[in-house]
């Protein structure tokens, strides 16, 4: 009959495996494992604990650029709730506008070229698409938050950066 295994049967288990005289082959020289002292260094905090959310008051919200809100006292994010103040914010506009003759107007070109020489003026007809995002680093402490706002003009790009250059005014 078998008995069940005891805690002093697994602890013999679990023990680390150390090599013994049977491991070693005959001429072998004996490999001791190197010893590393431990060095003791004093531990300081690199930054500035972050108050708990109830110290900061809730208030009507201010401006709002992409999914962060800003309120008076205090700045919310999917990263967590920061306060104004000491916040630091960045943008970069990363968008871009491209101009380009539509295909239309090369086709009516062509064919009003054969009937009179204003043709031409359908290739001056241009048209822009802004394609990107402007992207939002939101940093107080240890808390950091990214974030892309969508832009399909230049006016737009415009616009967020001037909510980020209020939200900056906010955090003095």
């Amino acid at each position: 009959m078998t008995q069940p295994p005891t805690p002093d049967d697994h602890a013999q288990q679990l023990e680390p495996y150390q090599p013994g005289p049977q491991d070693q082959l005959p001429g072998a020289p004996q490999h001791q494992p190197p010893q590393f002292q431990q060095q003791h260094l004093p531990v300081t905090p690199q930054y500035q604990p972050v108050a708990p959310v109830q110290a900061f008051p809730v208030g009507p919200v201010l401006v709002t650029v992409g999914d962060i809100s800003v309120e008076q006292h205090r700045i919310v994010t999917p990263a967590g709730v920061m306060p104004t103040r000491g916040t630091n914010w960045s943008a970069m506009d990363m968008s871009r506008t491209e101009e380009k003759i539509p295909a239309y107007a090369i086709v009516l070109a062509i064919i009003f070229f054969l009937f009179c020489l204003l043709g031409l003026l359908f290739l001056l007809i241009k048209e822009r698409k802004t394609t990107g995002f402007v992207q939002i680093t939101v940093q107080n402490g240890p808390r950091t938050h990214n974030t892309h706002v969508p832009v399909h003009s230049p006016g737009q790009a415009a616009e967020v950066l001037a909510r980020v250059n209020y939200a900056r005014t906010l955090c003095v």
